[in-house]
This record gives structure tokens, sequence and C-alpha cells, in this order.
């Protein structure tokens, strides 16, 4: 497993006590030394957050992937290469990522037409 990290990130050492605790194997990238392959993870994942992790041909970005720390090692020690070719995945997070947004604008309608309600409701009492 790579683990790109920065010299000056925090998160990045409460990461890397976690995973030797848990006696996980990585190897550190420091992007500040690593510059061109940083890059191409950020390009890749669209996420120039550290600490990321590559295992199994997987990107695991802080906020994305994981929530903490102790939340990494349990994702990283679960995680298994798929059975299913590139391109049924991609179709499947294509799909979630759709409804996921659907759900989203659909909530935030919501929320804009009771605002409406309670503008229009309160500029009625202020003309009685």
């Amino acid at each position: 497993m790579k683990l790109y990290t920065s010299k000056t990130c925090a998160y990045c050492k409460q990461v890397k006590e976690e995973l030797d605790k848990n006696n996980l194997v990585y190897k550190e990238i420091l992007i500040e030394d690593n510059e061109s392959e940083w890059i191409n993870v950020f390009e890749l994942t669209g996420y120039p957050t550290v600490p990321t992790a590559c295992h199994k041909e997987s990107y695991f970005v802080p906020g994305r992937d994981f929530r903490s720390a102790p939340n990494l090692v349990e994702v990283l020690q679960r995680h298994q290469k798929s059975p299913f070719a590139e391109s049924t995945r991609i179709l499947e997070k294509i799909k979630s990522l759709t409804y996921n947004l659907h759900m989203a604008f659909g909530r935030t309608d919501q929320l804009l037409r009771q605002i409406e309600s309670k503008l229009n409701t309160d500029n009625k009492d202020e003309k009685i």
C-alpha cells in the first residue's frame, strides 16, 4: 500500500500511527518530494487531500472514503479487489451518483419552497 502524505500534515501522522498500531504495511510517499506522482493521483481522484492511500489499485481519500484514522484501518482491512468488470463498477457508481444528486436537489427544492412559503406568509402578515 502507498500512503501519500505531507511533511506538515498532523492528520497524516495520526493515520500513520494507526496503521502502525494495526500492523498495516505501507510505503510513505511524501508529496513534496514526489510532486509529479502526486499530481497524477490528484488528477485521478479529483481531491488534493492527504493522507490518501492506494491499496489494491483503489484510492482512499479522507472525507470521501474514510472519516478517521481508525475508520481508514477498517476500510482497508475489509477492502477486496472487485470481481466486477471496471465498466460495470463505473456504471454503478454513476447510477449512485445520479441518484444522490437527484435526492439532494429534491431536498433543496423542498427547503426552498418552505422558505418561500414562510416569506410569503411573513409578507402577508406585515401588510395587515
